[in-house]
C-alpha cells in the first residue's frame, strides 16, 4: 500500500465522486476506482457504498479517513519543511468565537515574538465547526468552548469562562439574583447559532430541568444578539467576555437564576494522529 493510493483516497473523500478526485489529481477516472479498489482489497474492508452510482463512505472508511487524512497531511508537512527549511514555516490556528475575539490576538501578539519567522493563519468559527477543522487537518490547533464531540481529538482545558444571561435596563428581570426557572417559560429567547458551545451548555442545563428553549431568534453575530436584547425583544444567555464592555457601559442587564450558574471551559485541542512541531508546542503552552 502506498501514499498515493491514501492520497487518491482522501481526495475523493473531499470532492465526493471518482471522476471529480481523478481530475484534481490528473489522474483517469479508472485508475482512480482502482485504487480505491486495492485498498479495499488490501484491508478487507468497503470503504464506499456504491448506490445510484454514487459513493457513500461506510462507517468503516470514516474510520480509515481520520489516519489518512493525518498521514497524508504529516507527508505534506515534511515536504514544506524539509524543502523549504530556512523558510517561513505556518502554524494554522483555529478559535471559537469568544476566544477569537478577545484571547486570540494577544496568543499570536506573544506567540509571533517567541517565533518571529513563523507565519499564523488563522480562522475563526463555532466550536463545533473548529472540531472539524481539526478532525479534516484544516488547521493545527484549535481553542474552543465546551465538549468534545469526536474521541479522535485531545483537548486540555486552559481557562474557564462564566455564562451570563443578559436582558434589557427596563426588563423586570433586570438586575435580579433569584429569578426562578418557572419564570423563564415566558420569555423570547434570543440565542447562538446551533454548534455555538455556550448555547448547548445552556440547553442541555435547561433540559435536565424540563424546560426545552426554543430561541425566537438565532445568530452567529453577538452584537445583533446584545442590540436585540437591548431593544426588549428578549432575553439571552452569552459568554462574560463577550458581554462585558455592553455590561460595563449599562446598555444592557446582568440577572441570575436561583441557585444556578453556567460555567463553560476553554480548551486547546488538536487530533491525536497530529505530529506537533516544536513551535506548535510553544503555542499549546502559551495558552496554558
Amino acid at each position: 500500500m502506498t501514499l498515493r493510493h491514501l492520497k487518491i483516497f482522501v481526495t475523493v473523500c473531499k470532492t465526493g465522486s471518482a471522476t471529480a478526485a481523478g481530475e484534481k489529481l490528473f489522474i483517469a477516472q479508472p485508475s482512480v476506482s482502482l485504487a480505491i479498489s486495492e485498498l479495499e482489497d488490501y484491508y478487507g474492508i468497503k470503504l464506499f457504498d456504491r448506490i445510484a452510482k454514487r459513493l457513500h463512505i461506510t462507517e468503516a472508511g470514516k474510520h480509515f479517513l481520520q489516519y489518512a487524512t493525518h498521514i497524508v497531511g504529516l507527508f505534506e508537512d515534511m515536504e514544506k519543511e524539509i524543502k523549504n527549511f530556512d523558510a517561513m514555516g505556518v502554524i494554522r490556528i483555529g478559535a471559537s468565537i469568544t476566544i477569537g475575539n478577545y484571547l486570540l490576538p494577544g496568543y499570536i501578539k506573544e506567540f509571533k515574538q517567541i517565533h518571529p519567522q513563523m507565519d499564523v493563519k488563522a480562522v475563526i468559527d463555532n466550536s463545533d465547526k473548529i472540531q472539524q477543522y481539526v478532525l479534516s487537518n484544516q488547521i493545527d490547533i484549535g481553542l474552543i468552548e465546551g465538549t468534545l464531540n469526536s474521541p479522535y481529538i485531545i483537548d486540555q482545558k486552559f481557562r474557564d469562562d462564566d455564562l451570563v444571561l443578559i436582558c434589557a435596563n427596563d426588563h423586570p428581570f433586570a438586575g435580579h439574583e433569584n429569578i426562578e426557572l418557572s419564570q423563564l417559560q415566558q420569555e423570547n429567547f434570543i440565542l447562538r447559532e446551533s454548534g455555538s458551545a455556550g448555547r448547548e451548555i445552556f440547553s442541555r442545563a435547561m433540559i435536565t430541568y424540563g424546560l426545552e428553549i426554543s430561541p425566537a431568534w438565532e445568530s452567529t453575530s453577538t452584537q445583533a444578539i446584545v442590540r436585540a436584547v437591548q431593544a426588549n425583544l428578549g432575553v439571552s444567555v452569552l459568554p462574560y467576555l463577550l458581554v462585558k464592555d455592553s455590561l460595563d457601559r449599562d446598555e444592557i442587564n446582568q440577572f441570575h437564576l436561583n441557585g444556578m450558574q453556567f460555567r463553560q471551559n476553554f480548551c486547546v485541542i488538536h487530533h491525536r494522529n497530529k505530529f506537533l512541531t516544536e513551535s506548535a508546542k510553544d503555542f499549546i503552552t502559551l495558552c496554558k
